[in-house]
């Protein structure tokens, strides 16, 4: 599983999920996560379909590439392990 990160510096939920998935990625060291800037990778943005009024995004992809599924805003940490914990084989 991978996690692809989009946010931008001007964005206040992004300020407050920092901290949140560092926790998470320390207690996860085999997850793998991207971050992507909103402002400066439009392609991957662009590709994922990203808006920026639901900025924080997080996309979860499976083993294959293909989405599985994606938040945004400022979900609790646990709600966030719950979805990686519940698709970490897909």
């Amino acid at each position: 599983m991978k996690v692809l990160k989009f946010g931008a510096v001007w964005c206040p939920g992004c300020l407050v999920m920092r901290p949140r998935w560092k926790k998470i990625e320390e207690e996860n060291p085999w997850l793998e996560t991207e971050y992507y800037d909103f402002d400066n990778d439009k392609e991957m943005v662009e590709k994922h379909k990203v808006g920026e009024k639901v900025l924080p995004v997080f996309v979860f992809l499976g083993k294959n590439g293909q989405e599985i599924t994606r938040l945004h805003g400022e979900p609790s940490k646990e709600e966030i392990l719950k979805l990686i914990e519940g698709h970490r084989n897909k």
